[in-house]
């Protein structure tokens, strides 16, 4: 089947997020300059540098669309448009500041509270992730698809290791090949292109995290949602979620039976 012909909006997005990963690899070789926000997380000139390239482009584009970006303070004024730009110019910092290739630049847009594009670039392995509604998902042009994985016994999951082990569980996960990967939108994208059958977060995460991965993996034929299956909403006065779960339809539903009654403190 061909690749659809992008709409304007997604080719914008699409090189400006290539080139933003660009701007990121030549800062690596120059030598990262890194320091810490005032809530402790970790931030670079990297991040800056590739936020102020990611407004240029997007939003001389597109002036009348709103703006949300882990590395600009929130404008309000998002609220009232009809659609959003919602970006994360580094998502994996720590990763990127350790040299390690699991951090990804990641860009969607939104409209009526969902993602309509969206575009993830790993510079570091070359890979870019991307969908339109619609139109299906793809890696580096070539068409991608979640796994048919059912049982959660057995599966690749992507997760905090020891948050499977945590004794707060009700029940005890069975064997599950794990691993991790610091960009949260890099997890979701790799579950969409069946290198993994799952990805599980039980703690905040931001709208710039996941709704261009949330598009990739609904057109990959997959599910992302909340833990306890309600469905991801974007451009609200708080852009926070509380849990995230991807997977492929079967597995999702039996990832859904084992924790979606589970009530995480507020």
């Amino acid at each position: 089947m061909p690749v659809p012909e992008a709409s304007a909006h997604h080719q914008l997005l699409r090189e400006a997020v290539r080139e933003g990963g660009a701007l990121a690899l030549e800062h690596a070789r120059k030598g990262i300059l890194a320091w810490r926000k005032d809530d402790d997380t970790p931030v670079t000139e990297a991040d800056l540098a590739v936020d102020h390239l990611l407004k240029q482009r997007l939003q001389a584009a597109e002036p009348d669309y709103g703006w949300l970006s882990e590395e600009t303070e929130d404008d309000e004024t998002r609220l009232q448009t009809e659609r959003q730009w919602l970006v994360d110019p580094i998502d994996g910092t720590r990763a990127y500041i350790k040299g390690r290739p699991h951090y990804a630049v990641v860009g969607a847009l939104i409209e009526d509270g969902r993602p309509i594009s969206g575009v993830i670039y790993n510079p570091a392995t070359d890979q870019l992730f991307e969908a339109e509604a619609g139109k299906g998902a793809f890696l580096n042009g070539a068409r991608i698809h979640v796994t048919t994985q059912e049982a959660v016994e057995g599966c690749r999951m992507l997760g905090a290791s020891d948050m499977f082990r945590h004794p707060a569980w009700p029940q005890k996960w069975p064997e599950m090949h794990v691993e991790q990967r610091n960009s949260i939108a890099y997890r979701a994208a790799l579950v969409a292109a069946g290198e993994f059958d799952a990805m599980l977060v039980m703690n905040w995460k931001n709208d710039w995290d996941l709704a261009a991965a949330d598009l990739i993996v609904h057109e990959a034929g997959g599910q992302m949602t909340t833990h306890t299956g309600d469905a991801l909403r974007y451009n609200a006065r708080d852009p926070r979620h509380r849990s995230v779960v991807a997977a492929g339809p079967e597995l999702y539903k039996a990832l859904n039976a084992r924790i979606g009654q589970i009530v995480l403190p507020g």
